[in-house]
């Protein structure tokens, strides 16, 4: 079969759970937390969309790190899913490619998106004065267009390396497609690939902890030195809820990451990755929406009308 692999189209994925007793409850589990993701990203995005008051740079990024968690759970979670229920787990190569592009993408967009956020904070606390000038809305849409463009052409080369390869396997050994799991299919040389993800996932880790510890160490010591208790109720109530994020979204991609190179963990890596995804894309739109004082209370507005009427 390892021989027919190599011009078949249709590829095998790996159960995502090791017996069937786990089945009902993790499928039912994960159905929540998608429909959560959606229902809460999607009502943040076509409330910021529909009020003309919130069409400010901050809320623009709320909208691209929205759009990121709605595109990239949906490219893993329905397939998960269905793959959940059913006995074959089959997935074509040219659907097993858009998936790790997909995939790669919002892990990639997450780390630059949350940077632009910190940033954003930065502005907002240390030089409030200023933020208008710094953060204004073409500042806010070249840096976004920006996070997207590298994204894509980052990810666009990683992926790219990988359908070069020929295929001599026909067993992805996970439970979906990642760009790991693609390039094992190959019995050809796989040092570029190997070298080229390393150091894109040693750049892109360094760049982003570095950036978020700059500005939040810039944060503190300002808040440290004023000596406002305004202030520093501002910097713990925006900036502790992104850290705590941050860090949640980080440890996951990164134990992730770790654990491709040990193979005795496989369900373990499948949990923390599904993780990676549900997690962070539930909280933001309660850390990002809710404690933002003019969407919480556009919120609040629309419950009350809705109560009033009825």
């Amino acid at each position: 079969m390892d021989n027919m692999s190599t011009y078949s189209n249709v590829l095998h994925l790996e159960a995502l759970v090791p017996s069937e007793l786990f089945v009902i409850p993790v499928f039912f589990l994960m159905l929540l937390a998608y429909l959560t993701l959606l229902v809460s990203n999607i009502g943040v995005l076509i409330l910021i969309i529909t009020e003309r008051s919130l069409h400010q740079p901050m809320y623009l990024l709320f909208c691209n790190l929205s759009i990121n968690d709605i595109t990239g759970s949906s490219v893993l979670l329905p397939r998960l899913l269905a793959d959940l229920v059913s006995t074959q787990r089959l997935i074509t190569y040219g659907e097993c490619a858009t998936q790790v592009f997909m995939i790669h993408m919002f892990g990639t967009a997450s780390h630059v998106l949350l940077i632009i956020m910190a940033v954003d904070r930065y502005v907002a606390i240390c030089q409030p004065l200023r933020y208008s000038a710094i953060m204004s809305t073409r500042t806010v849409i070249i840096m976004s267009a920006a996070a997207w463009g590298v994204t894509i052409a980052l990810i666009f080369i990683l992926v790219g390396l990988t359908l070069r390869l020929s295929r001599c396997r026909s067993y992805v050994m996970n439970s979906y497609c990642d760009n790991a799991a693609l390039f094992k299919l190959s019995c050809e040389d796989v040092s570029v690939n190997n070298i080229y993800g390393l150091t894109f996932t040693v750049v892109l880790f360094t760049f982003s902890i570095s950036s978020i510890a700059f500005t939040y160490t810039k944060i503190a010591v300002v808040c440290w030195t004023k000596k406002s208790k305004d202030l520093n109720s501002k910097a713990m109530q925006t900036c502790a809820s992104h850290l705590v994020l941050y860090l949640v979204m980080m440890w996951t991609g990164l134990i992730t990451i770790i654990l491709h190179r040990f193979s005795n963990y496989p369900y373990l890596r499948k949990l923390i990755h599904i993780l990676f995804y549900v997690v962070p894309g539930n909280l933001n739109p309660v850390i990002y929406g809710l404690q933002s004082k003019a969407l919480r209370q556009k919120i609040v507005q629309i419950f009350h009308r809705k109560v009033i009427h009825e």
